[in-house]
């Protein structure tokens, strides 16, 4: 499947719509890297929690951009995953960042223009060179405008939360079916009406309802527009 430009692919959509599984289905498919974008904001949420600048929704804005230098977010290669883990200042945090107390404190900080603003910086950096999937939640609108293939993911909040629920279970975390959809549609809020790069659908992204696919169909839909857009290169 390699073509002779390797293609910036760009997935934005809701939380818990399996955004992050479907980037890193496509990405070993075709031999590309992938960026989990929102682990980078997960894990910028981590470090201001550690330091007492991030609790219970709210978020310590002026003191948050002060230290964003501190903030140093890198990707490593598992070899027993083949995914890519994610480290905040050399430490392996990639479980740390799915656990609930993550979740209830990344909107907060990541609505700070510049917290994005630095993220942003660093994704452009890691997916300059192409053959990429990144996802996210302004990843065709803000990060890669001109990305070759812009996808908007979407499912029903009931059917999102019930996938979180049971990823925690699976995870052997403690989780709430309640805590968790009042947690997704509390996301959802924040996500549409923040000032800073909202969640929206690109003009030109292609919408992928997944309330209903197996990850098979999902990747069989993915890959006709991926064989339509290679040939077009």
């Amino acid at each position: 499947m390699n073509t002779k430009k390797r293609l910036t692919i760009a997935i934005d959509g809701y939380s818990s719509c399996g955004k992050s599984t479907f980037a890193k289905a496509i990405a070993v498919k075709l031999g590309y890297i992938f960026i989990d974008s929102g682990a980078m904001y997960r894990a910028a949420t981590l470090f201001f929690m550690r330091e007492g600048l991030a609790k219970d929704g709210i978020a310590n804005r002026e003191e948050i951009i002060k230290r964003l230098n501190e903030v140093n977010v890198s990707f490593v290669n598992n070899p027993q995953t083949m995914h890519n883990d994610i480290y905040l200042n050399g430490e392996n945090v990639e479980r740390e960042i799915r656990e609930a107390p993550v979740s209830g404190n990344v909107s907060s900080v990541s609505k700070i223009a510049e917290v994005r603003e630095k993220m942003v910086i660093l994704q452009r950096a890691i997916g300059k060179d192409g053959g990429i999937v990144m996802d996210g939640r302004d990843i065709g609108t803000v990060v890669f405008p001109q990305a070759d293939i812009k996808i908007f993911m979407t499912a029903s909040p009931e059917i999102r939360a019930k996938r979180r629920y049971l990823e925690l279970l699976e995870k052997n975390m403690e989780a709430d079916m309640e805590a968790v959809m009042k947690n997704i549609t509390e996301r959802d809020r924040i996500d549409e009406t923040r000032a800073v790069s909202p969640l929206r659908k690109a003009d030109d992204a292609i919408v992928l309802d997944n309330s209903y696919l197996t990850p098979e169909q999902q990747m069989d839909w993915f890959l006709r527009i991926y064989s339509e857009k290679a040939n077009e290169s």
